[in-house]
């Protein structure tokens, strides 16, 4: 047991250390190549961000643990919207500016609802994983021309502010490119074993690890980096890293998890986390859309935000001990 939660926290450090390394590793290698820094910050910086996500959830399916690798992705959904918006919101709050991102919204959204109805049946099968990733990619398509059409949007005026802050050379970038992947999959593949053994000791489902635990240490680059953001006054990068992290969780992350094995889905999910994951998405296209301050996240707005994530953790609790 003392083994597992070691290799749980020693997991966990080391996965947000490479993941920070691997995504301004990658973003520099990005820059350096031409790409424009509203691509840079609507894919390349969504991708890194994600990546442990990604990496946990699909090692977790290989394990033979896809409930982990479900809980993964909708609970770090949750975290994402939740905690990370609720606490950035009440350090400073978060002024939309960018068009982009108030058009991603509604798109998450609907690729939320897309995944209701995929888990409708009780199983996340390998063609509702293809449905996934194919829109997943349509997604990415639909980012590219943004990014190439609509250079002038406030999300990529502070995407090259915050680039151009970075001194690191070429070689540098490519480097910690490479070493944040490579420690990014040996820590992911350390998380994902201490925390199967730590369920399987405490007799707790592998769905409530990936719901909690793991789903509060693949986000925390999400944390550093909205929180950094908004402290920076660079609000659109604070809020479209949730929002694109949530894209990525929502339709690749489980895509992949059920590409590589089919996802039984429990009655709970569809029932609780789902639905939690819904109302979330849809309280925070209200607020981003609020009649009375546009496109503001104010402190009280995350502060409901905030409540709304204890009161899911405790439903969560409860659950837990009820059994």
């Amino acid at each position: 047991m003392l083994l597992s939660i070691a290799a749980l926290l020693a997991g966990l450090v080391v996965l947000v250390w490479s993941a920070d390394k691997f995504v301004e590793g990658a973003a520099v290698t990005a820059r350096y190549a031409g790409m424009p820094p509203l691509l840079i910050g609507m894919v390349i910086v969504g991708f890194g961000t994600s990546s442990p996500e990604m990496v946990v959830s699909a090692f977790a399916a290989w394990e033979g643990s896809p409930a982990l690798a479900l809980g993964n992705a909708y609970g770090s959904n949750i975290f994402n919207i939740a905690f990370i918006l609720g606490v950035t919101a009440l350090i400073a709050p978060i002024a939309v500016h960018s068009s982009i991102l108030r058009r991603e919204l509604p798109i998450l959204l609907g690729a939320t609802l897309l995944t209701g109805w995929l888990l409708w049946d009780g199983n996340v099968s390998r063609m509702d994983a293809v449905v996934l990733l194919l829109t997943f990619f349509a997604l990415m398509g639909w980012s590219i021309y943004q990014a190439l059409h609509n250079r002038q949007d406030a999300l990529g005026a502070e995407t090259e502010q915050e680039l151009e802050t970075s001194a690191m050379s070429f070689k540098a970038a490519l480097l910690w490119l490479v070493v944040g992947l490579l420690l990014l999959i040996v820590s992911s593949r350390l998380l994902v074993w201490g925390a199967i053994n730590i369920a399987q000791t405490l007799g707790i489902s592998d769905l409530i690890i990936g719901l909690t635990i793991v789903a509060a240490g693949t986000s925390l680059p999400e944390l550093a980096t909205s929180i950094i953001a908004a402290r920076k006054n660079e609000h659109d990068i604070a809020l479209g890293n949730v929002v694109g992290s949530n894209l990525f969780n929502t339709l690749a992350v489980v895509g992949i998890a059920g590409a590589i094995t089919p996802i039984p889905v429990a009655a709970e999910v569809l029932s609780r986390d789902w639905i939690v994951m819904l109302v979330l998405t849809v309280s925070l296209l209200v607020m981003v859309y609020s009649v009375s301050r546009p496109g503001n996240l104010t402190r009280w707005k995350g502060g409901l935000l905030l409540l709304a994530f204890l009161a899911y953790n405790s439903w969560l609790f409860y659950s837990v001990v009820a059994k």
